[in-house]
C-alpha cells in the first residue's frame, strides 16, 4: 500500500503516468512475448503505437528498440509476415512500420506496409461497399474496424503519396456512421449486420442492441485522426468536425456525475450490474481532450476531460515493486446482447487498456501539465 502511494505521489504529470505504464509492461514482457504471443495484431499495435508517440514527447532509444524487436519477431528479412494478418484487426499494427521505415535503412518495413495495404482490395464488402470486419463475420461492419484499418491507410497515403486512401477512409466512415449511429442518444451501436440474420441484429435495422464503450472509443480516436489528415479546405472537414462534436457532447452526457468515468455499456450506468470500464474511459477522455486542442470543442469542455483523467489515475494501482497496474479492463469482445457485455471477463494490464491509457495521457499533457 505504501509503495503504491509513493509511486502515485511521484507521478505528477500525465507524461509521467504514460511512461510508468510503458515501463511496467516492458519489465513484464519481452517485446516478442507481448500477449497474445505469436500474433501480429492490434492488441500489441495499440500499446506499441502509444509507446512510439510517448517517445516523440520524451525521447528514449529503449522505446524504439522495444518496438523494433516486436516487429522483427513478426516479419522476416523479406518483409513477409510470419503470422496470419488477414483481417482488419491485424492492419492496425502496421502503424509501427512507418517509423521504422523512416529511421532505418531497411526496406522490408515499407515492403511489409505495402503487403498490408494490398489487403484492402481483397476484403469482402457489403452491398454498399463497407468492409466486412472479418470473413467469419459475413456482411457485418463493426465500429472498431474503422480505426483498425483506416488510420493505417491514411498514414500510408501520407507517407507514400497516395491521396486516394484518405478518400477511401472517408467513405468507410460515412458508411459506418450511416449504419451504426443512434440519433436519439448520439452514441454508436457496436455493429451492423446487413443481412439482419445475426442473433443480436435488429430485424429492421440490422444494428446490434448495445453501445459498447471501447468500440465507441476507437471511433472517437478515428474522428480526431481523420481531421489531422484532411488538407485545408477539404469538403469533409465540417462534416467530420460536426460528427466528432456531436459524439463528444453525447459522451459528456453519459460521464458519471459522481465518479466522472464511463461504463462498459455506456448508456446504462444506473444499472448496478454494469461496471466502470477503464479502457473506454481513457479513450473518451482522449477524444474530448484532442477535440478541445484542435478547436472542434471549445475550452469549456476541458473540465470534463480533467475530471475524467484525475478519476482515472486514482483507479490505477502498483505492485510491490512499484510497477504500474491498470485494472478493470474488459478483454477482447465480440458483439452480443446486454448480458454478453456484462459477463465479459475483466483483467489487469491488458494491452487494449494500457495502450489507451498512454494515448490518453499524451493528449492530457497539454491540458493538465501537472496533476
Amino acid at each position: 500500500m505504501e509503495t503504491a502511494l509513493n509511486r502515485k505521489n511521484e507521478l505528477t504529470s500525465p507524461l509521467a503516468w504514460g511512461k510508468a505504464a510503458c515501463e511496467s509492461l516492458m519489465s513484464a514482457y519481452k517485446a516478442s512475448e507481448l500477449p497474445p504471443d505469436g500474433k501480429w495484431h492490434y492488441h500489441q499495435g495499440v500499446f506499441l503505437v502509444s509507446m512510439l508517440q510517448l517517445r516523440e514527447k520524451i525521447g528514449g532509444d529503449a522505446f524504439f528498440d522495444y518496438v523494433k524487436e516486436y516487429v522483427d519477431h513478426n516479419i522476416d528479412e523479406n518483409g513477409n509476415f510470419l503470422w496470419s494478418r488477414r483481417e482488419l484487426d491485424a492492419i492496425q499494427a502496421g502503424l509501427l512500420l512507418f517509423t521504422l521505415d523512416r529511421e532505418t535503412d531497411d526496406p522490408r518495413y515499407k515492403t511489409a506496409a505495402t503487403k498490408l495495404l494490398n489487403m484492402f482490395p481483397t476484403l469482402n464488402r457489403t452491398s454498399d461497399g463497407g468492409y466486412w470486419h472479418k470473413d467469419r463475420y459475413p456482411y457485418q461492419m463493426w465500429l472498431d474496424g474503422l480505426y483498425m484499418g483506416g488510420v493505417f491507410a491514411m498514414n500510408y497515403g501520407k507517407e507514400y503519396d497516395d491521396p486516394s486512401l484518405l478518400e477511401m477512409v472517408l467513405e468507410q466512415e460515412r458508411l459506418m456512421r450511416k449504419h451504426t449511429l443512434d440519433e436519439k442518444t448520439g452514441l454508436y451501436h457496436h455493429a451492423w449486420d446487413e443481412q439482419k440474420v445475426q442473433p443480436w441484429a435488429d430485424p429492421e435495422t440490422g444494428r446490434s442492441p448495445e453501445f459498447w464503450g471501447r468500440a465507441i472509443g476507437w471511433y472517437g480516436i478515428t474522428f480526431n485522426e481523420i481531421l489531422d489528415f484532411l488538407p485545408e479546405g477539404h469538403q469533409a472537414t465540417e462534416e467530420i468536425s460536426g460528427a466528432l462534436r456531436d459524439l463528444s457532447k453525447s459522451l459528456i452526457s453519459y460521464q458519471h456525475p459522481d465518479n466522472h468515468l464511463w461504463y462498459q455499456v455506456v448508456d446504462k450506468a444506473d444499472d448496478p450490474k454494469n461496471w466502470i470500464e477503464t479502457s473506454c474511459s481513457a479513450l473518451f477522455i482522449y477524444t474530448i481532450a484532442r477535440a478541445v486542442k484542435s478547436g472542434v470543442l471549445d475550452e469549456s469542455y476541458k473540465e470534463f476531460a480533467i475530471k475524467g483523467y484525475r478519476a482515472l489515475v486514482k483507479r490505477m494501482k502498483f505492485d510491490d515493486n512499484g510497477l504500474f497496474i491498470m485494472p478493470e479492463i474488459c478483454i477482447g469482445t465480440g458483439v452480443g446482447d446486454y448480458t454478453h457485455y456484462l459477463e465479459r471477463p475483466v483483467i489487469e494490464n491488458d494491452l487494449h487498456g494500457v495502450g489507451s491509457f498512454v494515448l490518453c495521457s499524451l493528449e492530457m499533457q497539454d491540458i493538465l501539465p501537472e496533476l
